[in-house]
């Protein structure tokens, strides 16, 4: 039996409940011109205990099918997102 296929990757929205769509990178070099070519996926997770926050960098795993398009699970959360402070400026002063 082969190895699952594990990505590390960035959740790029949390909306959905127990799903979180994740942004992988990868990087490879052109065989023919050796110029950097960065091509990104995206993938839906299953996040059951909704760990996942939009922004944090997770690590996902292959495995059997969810649903129509879900086929990763959310296995554990790397790195937090840091919390971005919003500052609203107020037209009358």
């Amino acid at each position: 039996m082969g190895k699952r296929k594990v990505f590390d990757g960035t959740v790029i929205s949390d909306k959905m409940q127990k799903t979180v769509i994740v942004k992988t990178v990868r990087i490879s070099k052109h065989l023919k011109y050796s110029r950097i070519i960065k091509s990104t996926n995206k993938f839906k997770a299953h996040d059951e205990q909704g760990i996942a926050k939009m922004g944090d960098t997770v690590r996902i795993e292959e495995t059997r099918p969810l649903s129509k398009d879900k086929h990763f699970r959310v296995t554990s959360v790397l790195k937090k997102a840091e919390a971005v402070q919003v500052i609203l400026k107020d037209g009358a002063e």
